[in-house]
């Protein structure tokens, strides 16, 4: 059965940096340990990296959440801490100028993975717009998301992506 582990976002950014927040710091270890047990089962990851340009402020995206991040290049781009130790050993990286990747999913269309779990942030925005896209590219594969990888800024609406990926039959751990 082949697997796929998507890493959604963990970049300094949304960590440490413009937009981050304490729970996404907890996620380091866990994150980490997924990575190894996927790759120890010979099993593949992705990554996906928000990436934006100097432009971002007149972007959509940009008059809405008006903080400048995931600048392309910039020590906020980049992966954080141990996580990015792996980016070598992923199957793809996709640099992505918005939540989902449409990249991805072409991606996703032309390797039939059976299995494909995300973990990573932002749960309500780019963890929940990129499982909408792994199951409209593979519908019959089993898509996942472990709690305990995956957080948002706001607790509340942590729990609600969760409820809502469930509704579209993401598995949740």
């Amino acid at each position: 059965m082949k697997k796929l582990l998507l890493v959604i976002d963990y970049q300094n950014d949304f960590v440490s940096g413009s937009l981050g927040f304490e729970q996404a710091v907890s996620l380091e270890d866990p994150i980490c340990r997924k990575i190894e047990s996927y790759l120890k089962n010979g099993d593949d990851i992705i990554f996906t990296l928000d990436t934006h340009g100097q432009d971002y402020s007149s972007t959509q995206e940009g008059k809405k959440l008006p903080v400048p991040h995931c600048l392309k290049g910039s020590d906020g781009w980049k992966v954080y801490g141990k996580a990015a130790s792996y980016l070598s050993k992923a199957a793809a990286v996709f640099e992505k100028p918005t939540f989902g990747s449409l990249e991805l999913g072409e991606y996703l269309k032309s390797h039939p993975y059976e299995s494909i779990e995300l973990c990573g942030v932002v749960s309500n925005i780019c963890v929940i717009s990129n499982a909408v896209l792994a199951r409209a590219a593979l519908p019959e594969a089993a898509i996942v998301v472990d709690s305990h990888c995956t957080a948002s800024n706001d607790p509340g609406l942590n729990q609600k992506a969760l409820d809502v990926m469930a509704g579209f039959q993401v598995e949740v751990l």
